[in-house]
C-alpha cells in the first residue's frame, strides 16, 4: 500500500512539474486564431494567412488554426485567402511584445459578396454552438453538452453534467443511464479510448470521478455506426478533456458549500488516517505485512487471538461537527513556439472535500400474503466524508500544418470515510438491534492517451491513431462491522431494559462482528487506428462527397480482485449476548485485554471463502469499414464492424472446486445511417445497428458481497452470456439559427438474452435480501424523445427576454420483458441452477432499470454588459425497477424525485467572478419501495423499503482569472 501511495504521489508531482515548466516558456509578438467557413462554421484547412507588408505567413492546419510568431510590435493588417473563398483583410491588429493577439474569423464563398470586414467569434469545440454543430454534422443520432453550458449549471462532475442531456438520467449520483437503460448498456470513452470499470460489483464507470472543470465537451451517440464500439444499447458516451488554450491564462477558484441537515451539525464519525484529507489511506488500515496469506482456523485460539491484537483498536466513534464543503481549483494554460513547432499545455488541479449526513430508513416485510406487515424496521445515522483530488495535464504539439500530436493525462483520487449507526427492531427474532459500520473506500484512476492526427499530401486522406493506458485501483481497507442485540421489551430487576450485547458466536459471521479488506487492480492497454479517405469532394459542402472510413481497435484488460475478512468469536461463552465481555461498548469490546483466546474472551478467526478471490482478462480485437454516399439530399452511411472477444473469469466455488465464466465470441455488427435534408435548416435521420452487451467481470465471478447499507448479499453468476440487441432510430431535426436546435425522435430496441438484476432467495438470510444477475429470455424497448434549445432574442423587444434562452428535453419510454418460466441463477455456493420464476408479474414487466419517462428543463439568463448569468434547472426521472422480485419478495422500484437547481454567476471586476448555487432545492427523498400490491408498477399502495434525504446544498465561490 505504501508503494502504491508513493507511485500515485509521483504521478501527481510529475504532471505538476511538467505543467509548471511549460508556464515558464513565453512567445512575443504572436498572432493566432482560427479560420472557418462563414456558412457551415467548419474549419478551413490550408488557408493562407499573412501579415501585410511583411514576409510573415502560414497556412491553417487540420483544425483551421494558425499561428504567426515574431510579428513586429505595432499595428498590422492580416490577409487571409483560400481557394474558392473571398479573400479577407483584418485590419487594426495591435501587437505588443510578449502578448498574443487572437483572431478568429470566417471566409465567405467566392460567389458571395462581402460587406464590411468583421472579426467573428470563434466556434470552439467547447461552446454550445460548437456542440450543436457537431450533432448536426454527425451521420448518426447524437446529443451533447458543452463546457460553456457546464459553467452555467455549476455541475461539479461529469455525472451531474450528463443529466442535462436528452434521454439521460443519473443513478446513485454517479452512474449514467441513457434512454432509461441501466449503466451496463453504455460504452464510455475518454478521449476516444474505452475506460475501465470503476466498480467492483457492476459494469459501470463512475462519472463523479471526472471534475467538470477539465471537460471540454460530452457527446452521447445513441445510434450505432461502424467506428463506434459494439458493446452498447443505450449510448456511447464520449468525454473529451480540454486541449491547449487559444491564449495564455491562469485561474484560481475557491468555493464553500452549506448542506442542509449536515453543515455545522453534530455527526458521528470514527478517527481516520492522517492522509484522509487528500483522499489517500495512510496505510494504518491495511492487513499487517507479516500475516500469512491465510490464518488457519485449526490453530490454537490463543494464537488466533494474538493475530487480532495486531490490528488497532480503532472502533471508537466520536461526535464532531461537520465542516462546510470546500472546493479548490487551479488551472494554467500556456501556448508557445519551439522553433517552427507550436506547443500548448493545460494543467488543472482540483480538490474537493464534501460532507453528507443522512438518516436512512430500512424496512423488511413479511413473506407470503401479508406483504405489508413488517419483519424488521431500522433507522440509520449515516455520515460520509468524501475527498476528491484531480489532476489533468494535457500537451498539444503542432508539427506542421498537416500533423498534430496530443498527450492527455487524467488522474483522480477519491477517498470516502463512512460511519453508520443502525438502530431498530428485528420482529422475527424478537430483538432490538444496534449495528455499527465503519468503512473507508479509496479509488484511484489514471487514464492517458497519446493521440496523432495527420493529413496526407493528397489532401484527401486523414489518419488518426490513439494509444491508451488506463489503471484503476480500488480498496476497502478494514471495513469494521459489529451488531449488538437485546431481547425486545425484556427488563431487568429494576424495570430497566436489559443491556445490548454483541452478536458474536462460536463461528465468524461477516454481518455480526468482522473486519473486511478488499483490493481491486485493473489495467487496460489499447490501440486504435482510424483512416478517412475522401473519394469525391462536394463543391457545396466541404465535408460532403463520397467518403470511406476504416479502422482497427485492440484492447487488453486484466483484473485482479481479492477480499479477506475476519470475524470475532466467543471463547467458552456461547450463551446469551447479554453476558461477559460482549456487554462492553464498541470502543472497549475488542480491546487487547479481551482478545485472549481464552474463556470469557474473544478470538479473531478468518472467514475468507475460496470464492472471495478471482482473476479475469478480456481480449478485444475489432475492425470496421464504412462508406458515406451522398445522393442529392440523401446521405447514406453503410458500415460493418466485426468484434472478436475472449473473456475469461477464473472462479472458485465456496464449497471447493473451480468454474470459469466468460465466452469466446465473434460478433458481426452491421449498421446503416441515412439522413435526408429537407432544407438548409431541417433534416430527418433513420438508423439501424446491431449491437451486443457483454457481462462484466464481477457479474461472472462467484464472489459474494455483503452490502451493509441495503442489508443485502450480492452473488455473481458464472453462466451469464452475451446479449444481442437490434436498434432502430428515427429523428427529425431543425436548426432555426446558430445555437438553436429542435429535435423529435423515436427508437425501438429488441434484446435477446438481456442481463438483469434479480432478487435471489438462495442467498441472503433472515431480513437480508439477496441479489444476482441473470439472462432473461428477451425484451423490447421503444419510445419517443424531444429536445428544444431556443433563444428568445428577437421574439420580443424586451431586453430581458432577449437575454433569455430555454433548453428542454423529454423522453417517454415503454419496455417489456419476456422472462420465460425458468432462469439460470446461482445458489449461495456459486453453483448455477435452473430456477422456476413463478410470479406472473415478474415474468412480464418493464425492463429492469428502465425509466418510463425523463424530463430536463433549463432557463438561462445572460447579461454580458453587467457580467451576470442566472440559470434555473429542473430534472425528474420516472419510476424504475431497482431489482426484479420473486415469490418471496416483491419487485423493488426507485421512486421519482423532482430536482431543482438555481445558479448565479456575477463578474465583479476584470479578473474576478462570483458564483453562487442552490442545488436540489426541494430535497425530496431518495426512496426504494416494494411492489406490495404486485400490480407490476409503482403506485401509492407500495411500501417503503429504503428512504433518505441528502439535503439541499448552497455554495458560494470566487474565481480569479488572469
Amino acid at each position: 500500500m505504501a508503494a502504491q501511495r508513493t507511485r500515485l504521489f509521483q504521478i501527481l508531482v510529475f504532471f505538476m512539474c511538467l505543467g509548471s515548466f511549460s508556464a515558464l516558456a513565453q512567445s512575443s509578438g504572436t498572432i493566432r486564431g482560427t479560420v472557418r467557413d462563414q456558412k457551415t462554421q467548419e474549419p478551413i484547412i490550408g488557408a493562407s494567412v499573412g501579415v501585410v507588408g511583411t514576409t510573415i505567413g502560414a497556412s491553417t492546419d487540420l483544425d483551421g488554426t494558425f499561428s504567426l510568431s515574431k510579428v513586429p510590435v505595432g499595428t498590422h493588417t492580416l490577409r487571409i485567402s483560400s481557394v474558392s473563398y473571398e479573400a479577407k483583410n483584418v485590419p487594426g491588429l495591435q501587437v505588443e511584445a510578449g502578448k498574443v493577439v487572437v483572431v478568429n474569423t470566417a471566409l465567405a464563398d467566392a460567389s458571395a459578396s462581402l460587406g464590411e470586414v468583421v472579426v467573428t467569434a470563434q466556434r470552439r469545440t467547447n461552446t454550445e454552438v460548437a456542440v450543436i454543430s457537431e450533432v448536426r454534422n454527425a451521420q448518426l443520432v447524437a446529443v451533447g453538452v458543452s463546457s460553456e453550458q457546464i459553467v452555467k449549471s455549476q455541475d461539479r462532475d461529469a455525472a451531474q453534467i450528463a443529466r442535462r442531456v436528452p434521454g439521460v438520467s443519473i443513478q446513485d449520483n454517479r452512474f449514467v443511464l441513457v434512454r432509461g437503460l441501466v449503466q451496463r448498456y453504455n460504452a464510455v470513452m475518454l478521449n476516444d479510448v474505452l475506460t475501465p470499470s470503476s466498480e467492483v460489483d457492476t459494469r459501470a464507470f463512475a462519472f463523479d470521478m471526472i471534475p467538470s472543470s477539465v471537460i471540454d465537451r460530452m457527446m452521447i451517440f445513441k445510434s450505432g455506426s461502424a467506428e463506434l464500439p459494439g458493446d452498447f444499447a443505450g449510448g456511447v458516451i464520449k468525454v473529451y478533456t480540454k486541449r491547449a488554450p487559444e491564449e495564455n491564462f491562469t485561474s484560481l477558484g475557491i468555493q464553500a458549500g452549506y448542506r442542509n441537515g449536515t453543515t455545522f451539525q453534530d455527526v458521528q464519525k470514527y478517527k481516520g488516517g492522517k492522509y484522509d484529507w487528500l483522499g489517500f489511506d495512510s496505510g494504518k488500515r491495511t492487513i499487517p505485512d507479516n500475516w500469512p496469506s491465510r490464518i488457519n482456523r485449526d490453530l490454537p485460539l490463543t494464537l488466533q487471538a494474538a493475530y487480532g491484537r495486531q490490528l488497532p483498536n480503532n472502533w471508537a466513534i466520536r461526535s464532531g461537527q461537520a465542516a462546510p464543503d470546500l472546493r479548490l481549483s487551479f488551472s494554467l494554460g500556456r501556448r508557445f513556439e519551439i522553433g517552427e513547432k507550436q506547443v500548448g499545455t493545460l494543467t488543472s488541479l482540483n480538490y474537493g472535500n464534501y460532507h453528507v449526513a443522512t438518516t436512512p430508513n430500512l424496512t423488511f416485510y413479511e413473506l407470503g400474503a401479508n406483504r405489508d406487515a413488517t419483519n424488521a424496521e431500522y433507522e440509520d445515522q449515516a455520515y460520509n466524508n468524501e475527498v476528491r483530488l484531480g489532476v489533468v495535464q494535457n500537451f498539444w504539439l503542432r508539427l506542421n500544418n498537416r500533423s498534430t500530436l496530443e498527450f492527455k493525462n487524467l488522474f483522480n483520487q477519491l477517498g470516502a470515510a463512512e460511519t453508520v449507526i443502525r438502530e431498530g427492531v428485528d420482529k422475527v427474532a424478537g430483538n432490538d438491534v444496534r449495528s455499527y459500520s465503519e468503512r473507508y473506500e479509496s479509488r484511484s484512476i489514471y487514464s492517458g492517451q497519446l493521440i496523432g492526427n495527420h493529413e496526407l499530401a493528397n489532401n484527401k486522406t486523414t489518419v488518426n491513431w490513439v494509444g491508451g493506458f488506463a489503471y484503476t485501483h480500488r480498496t476497502e481497507p478494514d471495513w469494521r462491522r459489529v451488531r449488538y442485540l437485546r431481547p425486545t421489551n425484556v427488563m431487568d430487576g429494576d424495570g430497566v431494559p436489559v443491556p445490548f450485547g454483541a452478536a458474536t458466536g462460536s463461528q465468524p459471521v461477516l454481518t455480526d462482528a468482522s473486519r473486511y479488506f478488499s483490493k481491486l487492480n485493473e489495467r487496460v492497454e489499447s490501440v486504435a487506428l482510424n483512416v478517412v479517405h475522401q473519394i469525391t469532394q462536394d463543391s457545396t459542402n466541404k465535408e460532403g462527397g463520397i467518403k470511406l472510413k476504416a479502422g482497427l481497435y485492440a484492447e487488453r484488460k486484466d483484473r485482479d480482485f481479492s477480499a479477506r475478512w475476519f470475524g470475532y468469536t466467543n471463547v467458552g461463552n456461547t450463551g446469551a449476548t447479554g453476558s461477559g465481555a460482549r456487554l462492553q461498548p464498541i470502543d472497549q469490546i475488542f480491546s487487547l485485554g479481551n482478545l485472549t483466546g481464552q474463556n470469557g474472551g474473544f478470538a479473531l478467526q478468518e472467514g475468507t471463502d475460496p470464492n472471495d478471490v478471482y482473476t479475469a482478462s478480456n481480449t478485444l480485437a475489432a475492425g470496421y469499414a464504412s462508406l458515406t454516399l451522398p445522393l442529392g439530399k440523401f446521405t447514406g452511411v453503410a458500415g460493418f464492424r466485426g468484434e472478436y472477444n475472449d473473456q475469461i473469469v477464473n472462479n472458485q466455488l465456496r464449497g471447493g472446486g473451480t468454474v470459469k465464466g466468460g465466452q469466446r465470441l465473434f460478433s458481426p455488427l452491421p449498421s446503416l445511417n441515412v439522413s435526408y435534408n429537407l432544407s438548409d435548416q431541417m433534416l430527418v435521420r433513420a438508423a439501424y445497428a446491431a449491437t451486443i452487451n457483454r457481462p462484466e467481470f464481477r457479474e461472472l465471478s462467484t464472489f459474494r458481497f455483503y452490502d451493509f447499507n441495503l442489508n443485502a448479499d450480492v452473488q455473481g453468476n458464472a453462466s451469464l452470456k452475451t446479449a444481442k440487441i437490434q436498434n432502430v432510430d428515427l429523428r427529425w431535426e431543425m436548426y432555426p439559427s446558430m445555437g438553436e436546435q429542435i429535435t423529435l425522435g423515436g427508437f425501438y430496441k429488441h434484446f435477446n438474452s438481456p442481463i438483469e438484476t434479480f432478487m435471489n432467495s438462495s442467498v441472503g438470510g433472515a431480513n437480508v435480501l439477496g441479489y444476482s444477475t441473470v439472462n432473461t429470455q428477451s425484451a423490447t424497448s421503444y419510445g419517443v424523445e424531444a429536445e428544444v434549445r431556443k433563444s428568445l432574442a428577437g421574439v420580443s423587444g424586451s431586453r430581458w427576454l432577449q437575454r433569455l434562452s430555454l433548453v428542454g428535453n423529454a423522453s417517454y419510454i415503454f419496455s417489456r420483458v419476456e422472462l420465460g418460466d425458468y432462469v439460470m441463477i446461482p445458489d449461495a455456493s456459486g453453483q448455477v441452477k435452473s430456477t422456476y420464476v413463478g410470479d406472473t408479474q415478474t415474468r412480464r414487466r418493464p425492463l429492469q432499470g428502465q425509466s418510463p419517462y425523463l424530463i430536463n428543463l433549463g432557463a438561462y439568463y445572460n447579461d454580458d454588459e453587467r457580467g451576470t448569468q442566472v440559470s434555473v434547472l429542473y430534472n425528474i426521472v420516472g419510476p424504475r425497477i431497482f431489482a426484479v422480485g420473486n415469490n418471496d419478495n416483491p419487485t423493488l422500484y426507485e421512486v421519482p424525485r423532482n430536482v431543482v437547481d438555481l445558479v448565479l454567476t456575477k463578474r465583479l471586476a476584470k479578473h474576478w467572478e462570483l458564483r453562487a448555487a442552490w442545488q436540489d432545492i426541494f430535497n425530496q427523498p431518495v426512496q426504494l419501495v416494494q411492489d406490495t400490491d404486485r400490480n407490476g408498477k409503482y403506485s401509492s399502495n407500495d411500501s417503503s423499503y429504503r428512504s433518505l434525504r441528502r439535503g439541499s446544498s448552497t455554495t458560494l465561490g470566487l474565481n480569479f482569472i488572469w
